[in-house]
This record gives structure tokens, C-alpha cells and sequence, in this order.
């Protein structure tokens, strides 16, 4: 039995320390914050509950992996459901396209709603990217990966020099399937001429997979995996900043933090590797995606009908989504602003005829900087900077014997999906006690 300390209590230290619980070692988890769920968080206020960071995922079948690999099946723990509308896109020329997933007849039709023949640009486009998903999928996703030895296709298709802004421009003449194929990265803080273009397959996993949400708001699954910590006897320590890891001999020895060291034969870092100078040369080439400016409300009265997540495209770009929980009669809605957002973002909103501001009850402002500081890093991962980005991240092993990285700032880097995955990549690797 290995004593394993994991660092950081967000997505990707939870989803680790249960599978490595699961499988015999005797894991202790600590977090900087009294909480832990770092992004998979709820935030509230005089009854209103919002989700503090993602509001839902794709790949569902990475949950439903984590669950069953670290004890009983997610269907008896909370309850993940489809959604039929993934988002609304509303554009400058006020036209709007109602973006479903999981069917390439209902993407078809929803684009021809804006242009005949515009639905099968747009499914041949997301076609193109299905052998693309498949290597990802053998070579980069389910399998750790080693970069001085790596198959091929995968080899030839991370190292490519294509960028996601060009492929865009030569797939579509219409602009406005240009911005919902690049919504994501953009929404993310990433400039799409720096965006390698095998990432455009994230339409592909939409389209084939759909997304899916937890009622009530995805802050269910951090408390469900914070109850699997009990179950599988994790030792959590909150409140509790690791420092640096000590090194013996070559090997990682223990984790400095602010409680003492905690002695360990391995490691998990779930957090920025930045945040420990001992792995922080080996990340210095790369920069955290800056997160948007966030505004929750709690609203009542009248409001517009809104599906769970508006993108209002322009510079600013804000995105509205309305899933939470709230007192009888009420509302809660999140908004997040990207770009030149010289105003209020409440002001901003109402320019696009979606005003609020005589309904709120209860608003919260965070900035980019604030959401760092609170988590201690970006949940968006690192930025984008071209093709060798995805050679400089870290994980699932390290260049540090015994120590391990999980999470968005990890292989295979942000969103839901890919840090659960990257969780799964450290577990396989380590392997049962």
C-alpha cells in the first residue's frame, strides 16, 4: 500500500483520490481552501444557489467511469441528464441559431433554420474530425501517453502546424458557423490563431454525444464525489496550502505544506504546477487561460425566456446561462463577459434587448483575478500558444520520480471531460496497491 498525497481538491483531486483510494492505496488529500470542488463548486446567497464554475459536460461516460471505478454506480448517487438544446447562439445580423447535441439531424436542421444547405456544411465539418477523435481517443485520451513515444497518427497530428482560425475560414463562408465552431476556445480565453486545429473535434463529441447536466446544477457532482472521499476513507485536510514537494534521492519524499510535511511514496498534483517550485520549471513555457468576468444574479418577476445557455456574440461576447436553484418565484442566472467589456455587464446585457436590472435581488461580481486567487489557478487550464502547448503541460507523469498530474493545467487539459480523464490516466498508471 502506497501512501499517496494528492494536491488540490478540485475536480481532478477528488476524481483521483477516490480511484486511487479504490484501489488499495492509503490517500490523503489537501486543499488551500476550506472547501473542496474548487470549480465544481455552488456559490449562495439569501436562498439563491448558483454553479460556480462548468454548467454541464460532455463525454458522460467519463463520470459514469469514475463512479463505477471507485465504488457504486453514479446512477444510485445523482442523476445526469441530456440536455435537448446545448446552447442559443444570437448574432450581430440578429439572426439565431438554437444549437442542439447528440443528433446530426437535429444540428442539420437547426442550420438550415438560418440558410438552406448551411446544415450540411456544418455536418461535413464535424464529420471531418471523426478519424481525427479516433487517434485522440487510442492514443491521447485512454492511454497514457509518453512525448518521446508516441504512436504515429498521434505524433503527426499533435505536431501539426494547422491552426483552428484557418481551418474555420477555408470550411465555412458564413462567419456565423465560423463563431459557433470556435465558441468554446473563445469562451475560454484562447485566441483561436493559436488553437491547434485537431481541436475543432469538440464539435464532433457535441454532435455524437451530447451534453449533459445534474438538476439543480453540476455542483451535485462535487458533493457526491466529496461523500465517495468518505466512503473510500480518503484523510482530507482543508484549509491547507501545500507548499513544495521534498525530494530524497531522486525520489519525491513528502509534501511541504502549512500543517508540516505530509510523508508520501507518491504524489498527485491537482492543482497549477506553477504553485510547487519543484515542478515549476518544467511548466515554464506555459500561461494560464485568463478566466471570463463573472456576474451571478438572483433575480425575480418577469424575466425573457431563456434556454440554459445564450451566447451573444460581438466584443464583447457574453454568455448567459440559467441553471441554479432559487426561492419559489425566483431566478438565478449566471453571466460571463469575454473581450472589451467597458461597461456594466448588466448594461452590456440589456444592449442585447435582454435587460434585467430591475429584477435583481441579489448579484456577485468576480473578476478574472479574483476567480485565480479563489482557486488558486485558472479552471480554464493552460492557454493555447500554438502546436507545442500540448508537449510543454504536464502529466499524467512528471519529470519527478513518484509524482503525478491531474487536472485542467494537466494532459488533457481543461473542461470536465478531459480532467476526469486526466484523473483516470494518473490512477491507470499507478496502478492497484
Amino acid at each position: 500500500m502506497a501512501r499517496v498525497v494528492v494536491v488540490g481538491g478540485g475536480f481532478g483531486g477528488l476524481a483521483s483520490a477516490v480511484r486511487l483510494a479504490k484501489l488499495g492505496h492509503d490517500v490523503t488529500l489537501t486543499e488551500r481552501a476550506d472547501t473542496l470542488g474548487g470549480a465544481l463548486s455552488f456559490e449562495a446567497d439569501e436562498g439563491f444557489v448558483w454553479d460556480a464554475g462548468p454548467s454541464h459536460t460532455l463525454l458522460p461516460a467519463v463520470i459514469r467511469d469514475l463512479f463505477r471505478k471507485s465504488g457504486r454506480p453514479v446512477e444510485r448517487e445523482l442523476e445526469l441528464v441530456p440536455l435537448e438544446l446545448v446552447r442559443e447562439h444570437r448574432f450581430e445580423d440578429g439572426t439565431t441559431l438554437r444549437l442542439p447535441g447528440g443528433s446530426r439531424a437535429a444540428q442539420v436542421a437547426a442550420f438550415d433554420e438560418l440558410a438552406p444547405g448551411l446544415g450540411q456544411q456544418w455536418v461535413d465539418h464535424v464529420a471531418s474530425y471523426t478519424d481525427t477523435w479516433e487517434v485522440l481517443r487510442r492514443g491521447y485520451l485512454e492511454q497514457p501517453w509518453e512525448p518521446d513515444r508516441l504512436p504515429r497518427d498521434l505524433a503527426a497530428l499533435l505536431d501539426s502546424r494547422a491552426v483552428l482560425h484557418k481551418r474555420l475560414r477555408k470550411d465555412f463562408r458564413d462567419e456565423r458557423l465560423q463563431l459557433v465552431a470556435g465558441h468554446r476556445f473563445v469562451a475560454e480565453g484562447h485566441d483561436l490563431r493559436n488553437v491547434p486545429a485537431w481541436l475543432g473535434v469538440m464539435a464532433y463529441v457535441e454532435q455524437r454525444f451530447g451534453a449533459w447536466t445534474v438538476p439543480g446544477g453540476m455542483a451535485g457532482l462535487g458533493e457526491a464525489l466529496r461523500a465517495r472521499l468518505e466512503t473510500r476513507r480518503v484523510t482530507v485536510l482543508t484549509g491547507n496550502t501545500a507548499r513544495d514537494l521534498v525530494v530524497r534521492e531522486g525520489r519525491v519524499a513528502a509534501v511541504v505544506t502549512d500543517a508540516g510535511e505530509l510523508p508520501a511514496d507518491l504524489v498527485v498534483c491537482a492543482v497549477d504546477p506553477r504553485l510547487l517550485p519543484t515542478l515549476a520549471p518544467y511548466v515554464e513555457k506555459t500561461m494560464p487561460a485568463i478566466p471570463p468576468v463573472v456576474t451571478h444574479l438572483g433575480l425575480e418577476g418577469e424575466l425573457p425566456d431563456l434556454g440554459p445557455e445564450v451566447v451573444l456574440h460581438g466584443d464583447p461576447m457574453l454568455v448567459v446561462r440559467t441553471g441554479g436553484r432559487a426561492p419559489e418565484g425566483c431566478s438565478v442566472w449566471t453571466v460571463h463577459g469575454r473581450g472589451r467589456l467597458a461597461e456594466d455587464i448588466l448594461r452590456a446585457l440589456a444592449r442585447h434587448r435582454i435587460d434585467v436590472r430591475a429584477n435583481v435581488v441579489v448579484r456577485h461580481d468576480h473578476s478574472p483575478r479574483q476567480l485565480v486567487e479563489q482557486w488558486s489557478g485558472s479552471p480554464m487550464g493552460v492557454l493555447w500558444q500554438g502546436r507545442a502547448t500540448v508537449r510543454q503541460r504536464l502529466g499524467p507523469t512528471t519529470p519527478v520520480p513518484g509524482v503525478y498530474a491531474a487536472g485542467a493545467h494537466a494532459t488533457p487539459g481543461a473542461g470536465l471531460p478531459f480532467v476526469g480523464l486526466s484523473a483516470a490516466l494518473v490512477a491507470q498508471v499507478i496502478g492497484p496497491a
